[in-house]
């Protein structure tokens, strides 16, 4: 068997460029430029280098971005007012807070303040919810991005068997969620689930979404699944052991290069999309005018 390698990395690039058209052709019809506002408190070198590759993100397709740094001593309150100021200012598109936050700061509380409207993060219960439900809404990035790698080469969903092996509040569960609104059937274990090879060996499609290095062995997965790795840890392994994978699974993200890029993509596509809906809301209030 030939596998595929669900390549995130050309994706991306590919979609960028469609992005970057249509990020001209909103401020060529009058609209503000479209700006991403990004928050990072602490000086974590990790969470700066991934804001920094999504304010690069930015800049490749013409959007706007805002860096602003706050120290590790924020206070829940402190941030949760920068959040109020970048929600009541228009020339703000969308929200992103990087994860995690200091111990001290109450981060649901400060995900869950953020507009619905600029959370094109995704992270908000909120939008949760009505992305749970088939409402309108920014699905969390990093699910968003899967789902569109999966549609771009064209892996069937409908009647499959999905194993997540996750479920924190902006990978799993929302992961999770997105499948079942896809039709697919799913299962949802984690690192504390009896039984979890069994389960990984029944999987259609696997999602390594549990944050441990290389937790699910190469071995439990069953010949012609699709295999889709949201883990990245030092050394470039993900959560999925992947020797003795190829050629035998029907499908495989590679680490880097499969899920990542995707998760950067899905953001400042739905930024644009905030960009859009603010526009149209605009026209139509001044026509109600």
């Amino acid at each position: 068997m030939t596998t595929l390698l669900l390549d995130g990395k050309s994706l991306a690039t590919s979609r960028e460029a469609i992005l970057k058209k249509a990020v001209e052709s909103l401020i060529q019809q009058g609209a503000r430029r479209p700006i991403l506002a990004t928050l990072l408190v602490g000086d974590d070198p990790a969470s700066a280098t991934y804001v920094q590759m999504k304010v690069n993100a930015c800049a490749r397709v013409g959007l706007g971005s805002r860096k602003i740094e706050m120290p590790a001593s924020t206070t829940t309150e402190a941030l949760l007012a920068q959040i109020n100021q970048l929600n009541a200012d228009p020339d703000i598109s969308g929200i992103l807070l990087q994860h995690p936050v200091p111990g001290q700061i109450d981060e649901r509380a400060c995900f869950d303040a953020i507009a619905l409207k600029k959370d094109v993060d995704g992270v908000t219960t909120q939008g949760f919810g009505r992305m749970a439900m088939a409402e309108p809404a920014y699905g969390s990035a990093t699910p968003a991005g899967i789902m569109t790698l999966l549609r771009h080469y064209d892996i069937q969903l409908e009647g499959k068997h999905a194993v997540v092996v996750g479920r924190s509040p902006i990978l799993g569960k929302p992961m999770a969620a997105m499948l079942l609104n896809a039709n697919a059937t799913v299962t949802v274990c984690h690192s504390r689930t009896r039984n979890l090879a069994e389960l990984v060996a029944q999987a259609d499609i696997v999602v390594g979404a549990v944050g441990q290095p290389e937790l699910i062995r190469a071995e439990w997965i069953r010949d012609g699944a699709v295999v889709v790795d949201a883990g990245y840890h030092p050394g470039g392994i993900g959560d999925i052991e992947k020797i003795g994978l190829e050629n035998r699974v029907s499908a495989l993200t590679p680490v880097p290069g499969g899920v990542g890029p995707m998760t950067i993509n899905a953001l400042i596509s739905q930024t644009l999309d905030s960009a859009k809906a603010a526009q149209a809301a605009e026209i139509s209030e001044s026509i109600g005018s």
